[in-house]
């Protein structure tokens, strides 16, 4: 049995050591968010005073947070969708239609995650009020957090074409299928791992959504990230950070669960 020589085994070691510490740095704040949630004491500390779920029951009590949770996944809802509709649509017409065109419309669509949100909120603003629009209404919102969300939805179905061969839709269509139900039959199965992956990756996005809920939410309207931001204002106890808790779980929660239904597949354009 041979063995790698020194070098070879130190360098070995001294990569899986600079991943772990890669991997504490971006875990430990978690962690420490996640123990703070399970303090017994009464003020924001760390380390925690004792451990107790006192915190979780102040929050599911707390009717303004169960309110602006309500409205978190409302939103989410309605933003998912609307990125959905147009990145699928985007992402089909970009990858088999466009010729000249593609890489312009590409970057269009691209576009707000190259761009600063709050950048992106202010226009966005300046426009609704000029249109006469204002933020009266949760319309507004929705569509600034559509204009967020999209390119993470047109980027995974635009990888899941690029990486289907679109031969096998010619074949149905040479056979008679109408191109409504090629599409439906053969091309819709084969992109519905990158549709999923990126209405999953939308809406957590939009979840989380601050800037441009800050500026576009109407009156009376709040968020989970704006009722936190409030609550910090004027309060210090462990129930930030219980709310913290409950959005890293629902997140966590939704990644396993791509990863387990359809894999985070690397993303790329042909």
């Amino acid at each position: 049995m041979t063995h790698a020589p020194l070098s070879q085994r130190l360098a070995d070691a001294a990569g899986r050591v600079y991943v772990g510490a890669v991997y504490a740095f971006l875990l430990l704040p978690i962690a420490i968010i996640v123990l703070m949630s399970l303090n017994a004491g009464e003020f924001l500390t760390f380390p925690p005073q004792g451990l107790s779920l006192r915190w979780f029951g102040a929050l599911f009590a707390n009717e303004a947070f169960m309110r602006a949770i309500g409205t978190s996944l409302a939103l989410a809802a309605m933003a998912t969708a609307g990125a959905t509709v147009i990145g699928v649509a985007g992402a089909l017409y970009v990858v088999r239609h466009a010729t000249r065109a593609r890489e312009a419309l590409r970057l269009l669509l691209m576009l707000p995650l190259m761009l600063p949100e709050i950048l992106t909120a202010i226009a966005l603003l300046f426009f609704l009020y000029a249109t006469g629009i204002g933020t009266r209404t949760m319309f507004g919102l929705v569509i600034g957090h559509v204009l967020v969300t999209l390119p993470y939805v047109f980027t995974n179905v635009a990888s899941a074409l690029y990486n289907q061969d679109p031969s096998l839709e010619q074949a149905a269509r040479s056979l008679g299928a109408p191109p409504w139900r090629a599409f439906a039959r053969v091309t819709l199965p084969l992109i519905k791992p990158g549709i999923i992956t990126g209405m999953l990756f939308a809406f957590v996005i939009s979840f989380d959504l601050f800037n441009m809920s800050l500026l576009l939410k109407g009156i009376g309207m709040t968020t989970l990230p704006l009722q936190l931001f409030d609550y910090l204002r004027w309060d210090f106890d462990p129930t930030a950070a219980a709310v913290s808790t409950v959005s890293i779980l629902l997140t966590l929660v939704v990644v396993v669960w791509v990863d387990r239904a359809v894999g985070l597949r690397t993303l790329r354009f042909g």
